[in-house]
């Protein structure tokens, strides 16, 4: 028996690739890991789609109830979907290693992910340094890693692709108007030049779907109405020619 990995893309039903859907059709089990990321169709849609009833798997099953799945693919074939690509998450990694320490044949089926399909804004791939991720701060936890993320991309003339938090079932999720003031309020304690209200800055939504981008100063697209989920932010670094031309479009 088979445990499928396979990406289903960034944005509905159709981003599945043809290799991905006659796996998940000869699948007795068909899990979505829904905690990482949001498509922008309902789970229904990919049901009909696929032809198959979609399992929910929260972060509690996929990190601690992880042999509910891989009990299910020692007898059978199993999916596990995955929006975008799937090793985006650290915890999709876990999952293999655990199904091939119990001698369970795994196959992985790519799909598109943000760190490829943030080409769309016209940065360079290759000149993207360590992407990095803004949480929701919570009550004795306020990190600034991400602050530190960028000014380390900077001083090497790097993009830094910021992600941003997500709560789907909460259905809160950080705007790139949160994620900018977040990053205000930090340098405003700490006064280094990294950050501040005229540093230029894109935020996007929906990237792979009907996606939403603008370019401009930081205190402009701190009001800007990017619509609905799912959102991220880019700090240029050193631009080409060519890129300062691509971003133009953006502004």
């Amino acid at each position: 028996m088979t445990l499928y990995l396979i990406g289903i893309g960034l944005n509905d039903e159709k981003d599945i690739t043809l290799k991905g859907l006659e796996a998940v059709k000869k699948c007795k089990y068909v899990y979505l890991e829904s905690y990482t990321s949001i498509l922008q169709v309902p789970v229904i849609k990919l049901e009909e789609f696929y032809g198959k009833k979609i399992i929910l798997a929260d972060r509690l099953m996929v990190e601690k109830r992880t042999n509910d799945i891989l009990a299910d693919a020692k007898e059978n074939d199993v999916a596990f979907l995955v929006i975008g690509d799937i090793f985006g998450a650290t915890t999709h990694i876990d999952l293999v290693l655990r199904a091939k320490a119990l001698g369970i044949n795994c196959e992985f089926i790519h799909n598109a992910s943000i760190m490829n399909a943030i080409g769309v804004v016209g940065l360079e791939l290759y000149k993207f340094g360590k992407t990095t991720s803004i949480p929701f701060p919570e009550k004795g936890f306020k990190p600034e890693t991400y602050y530190d993320v960028i000014k380390m991309n900077k001083e090497m003339g790097l993009h830094t692709l910021v992600l941003l938090d997500l709560r789907p079932v909460e259905q809160r999720f950080v705007t790139v108007n949160l994620g900018i003031q977040y990053l205000l309020e930090i340098a405003s304690t700490r006064g280094d030049g990294v950050f501040d209200e005229n540093t230029m800055v894109v935020g996007c939504a929906r990237i792979g779907g009907d996606f939403h981008i603008k370019y401009g100063k930081a205190k402009d697209l701190l009001t800007h109405d990017f619509g609905k989920p799912l959102h991220c932010l880019i700090i240029p670094g050193k631009l080409h020619f060519i890129e300062e031309e691509a971003l133009k479009q953006w502004e």
